[in-house]
């Protein structure tokens, strides 16, 4: 990437591609159209022009190296219901001092006073707003976005003015809401305090996707969502902030993703696994909040039955949007898709060759179909359908199998969030975790109310469509009394805030074992073995669990180790 380049990366004029170079330079030489910005050794973003994103883009570049869209995954609630959570945690010997909790999402509220010292400074340690360019400002080797210091955010907070000096704000409060679950400072309004009150922070605030995504993949103009590269451009950037400073750093990533194959091996979820296995670094994720969504359906076709049917109600007229089913090798399906009306729509055959995007034209509704076995690291057929002015009412899919064996497979649809009254009529509650929940080497968190002891409704449920045992944890997350905006508080809910809490219990331990020197290799593996074995199990169940994991999280995890 050179200066005269970098416009590329925000322009809406050119589209962004994920490619897996593998230490190899010559595989970024075959585009020679595109631009290509460097992620690490092994992975890149090529920015080519928007114009070469045609309707058969899958077929041309390939499922994976198309950018996934993104979701938020909270919600605020207007007014209490009669029971919510205050945060209130113990004093321990640790708290996080001299850690850096890192957060990836929608920004961060920097003049809330829950990230300032006594002295009214601020314990961010820095924050790169992706949304605000600048002719030299990025970090370096970034090329796009600004970055603000320690000291800038100073001057700022002295301010009259404080947006003057630090433009950077935030809308949607997820980003400043985590931030302060996992390292808010002590605060005697509400009796609140951050799980890890004396850790500093890290923000990155993501760009919004860019429309040709959005339109390609059906959502809407208005549907706020981020892009898989710029979430993995986020991370890196923690990264590099933790190593510049020589410091542990645990990153929390309250997104979650329905595209992809569900087993960890898509290219965010390989990334951030291989983050994850670094000294000094742990990796915390939301394990989603598309359980009761009816968004996800599993289909089983054995003797004496030789096709299994997958009812979608599609609420409204015109409908955009998009669908994956996803087999498991070594079987090959085909799809009978009948309209509302019971018309035989189009026949989507098993086929071992790659064929060419199919666009299917039924009076106003059109489908693109991609039929793929030959997607990177995912090891199962995928078939994709994207929908455009879809027909409103129940559409049918009739899935048939082949060989003799037992043919299954599951249907995602997108984030409930990207979607307006589409779902199935026969939904599976389990295979929800959100994309990148479903990897192996990092922490995934789900969410509990624990005043009255329960798992959060809308909460992802596991397992892996591998049958991996996930989510890990299960942390508070329900009608949490959070510090939001300059000096409110707000009640949030969702896995993310169950994220961020984890956060920081495990900065508490990279405090101990990192900073103390105890442990000083302490990575994500070590970490999560210390939540999960030190978890509180409910005798009546079975652990791991599709819902609590291996249980509750255990606050005063020194107990076994100090």
């Amino acid at each position: 990437m050179t200066e005269s380049e970098r416009f590329k990366i925000t322009s809406d004029e050119y589209a962004d591609l994920i490619i897996d170079y593998n230490y190899d330079m010559g595989i970024l030489a075959q585009y020679p159209n595109a631009s290509y910005n460097i992620i690490n050794q092994r992975y890149a973003v090529l920015n080519i022009p928007v114009s070469e994103m045609t309707y058969n883009a899958v077929y041309k570049y390939g499922y994976a190296s198309i950018p996934k869209c993104y979701g938020l995954m909270f919600e605020r609630a207007t007014e209490l219901d009669g029971n919510y959570y205050i945060q209130n945690l113990p004093a321990y010997d640790y708290d996080g001092e001299g850690v850096l909790i890192g957060f990836v999402d929608g920004g961060i509220e920097y003049r809330n006073k829950a990230f300032q010292y006594d002295n009214n400074t601020t314990r961010i340690v820095s924050i790169w707003d992706q949304t605000i360019e600048s002719p030299d400002r990025y970090p370096a080797d970034f090329y796009y976005g600004t970055e603000y210091g320690r000291e800038e955010i100073n001057l700022a907070l002295q301010s009259k003015d404080p947006l003057s000096i630090v433009p950077s704000t935030e809308i949607n409060g997820q980003g400043t809401a985590m931030a302060a679950v996992a390292a808010g400072f002590n605060s005697n309004q509400f009796s609140f305090s951050g799980t890890a009150p004396k850790a500093e922070i890290v923000a990155v605030k993501l760009k919004p996707a860019k429309p040709y995504l959005k339109e390609f993949f059906g959502i809407s103009e208005e549907a706020l969502c981020y892009q898989e590269n710029d979430v993995m451009m986020g991370i890196k950037y923690l990264l590099q902030v933790a190593k510049s400073l020589h410091r542990p750093i645990v990153i929390a990533v309250g997104l979650g993703c329905n595209q992809g194959s569900h087993i960890g091996e898509d290219f965010i979820s390989r990334y951030i696994s291989e983050v994850g296995e670094l000294p000094g670094v742990a990796v915390i994720v939301a394990a989603g909040d598309e359980g009761n969504r009816y968004g996800h359906y599993y289909g089983e076709i054995g003797s004496p039955n030789i096709y299994n049917i997958a009812e979608l109600n599609i609420g409204s007229e015109n409908e955009n949007f998009s669908m994956e089913l996803w087999g498991y090798p070594p079987n090959l399906l085909a799809v009978d898709i009948f309209a509302p009306n019971g018309d035989f729509v189009y026949h989507v055959s098993r086929s071992y060759k790659q064929l060419n995007t199919i666009p299917v034209y039924y009076n106003d509704t059109v489908i693109y179909i991609d039929n793929r076995l030959q997607e990177p690291f995912a090891g199962s057929q995928l078939i994709l359908f994207r929908f455009q002015n879809a027909a409103q009412g129940v559409w049918s899919f009739q899935v048939s199998g082949s060989h003799d064996l037992v043919n299954r497979f599951h249907i995602w649809l997108p984030l409930h969030q990207f979607l307006r009254n589409i779902y199935f009529m026969n939904p599976d509650i389990n295979t929800t975790l959100s994309i990148p929940a479903n990897t192996v080497n990092i922490i995934t968190v789900t969410a509990y109310n624990p005043v009255v002891l329960e798992l959060y409704y809308y909460s992802s449920r596991g397992f892996t469509k591998t049958n991996e045992p996930k989510p890990d944890i299960t942390a508070p997350g329900v009608n949490m009394v959070i510090p939001t905006g300059i000096d409110q508080f707000a009640y949030f809910t969702g896995t993310s805030m169950a994220c961020a809490y984890a956060a920081g219990i495990a900065a508490r331990l990279m405090e101990w074992g990192v900073v103390e020197n105890n442990l000083p290799n302490m990575d994500c593996t070590f970490i999560r073995y210390i939540l999960t074995s030190s978890a509180r199990r409910d005798s009546s169940m079975n652990y791991p669990n599709q819902n609590w994991g291996f249980g509750i999280l255990e606050e005063n995890v020194f107990g076994d180790i100090v």
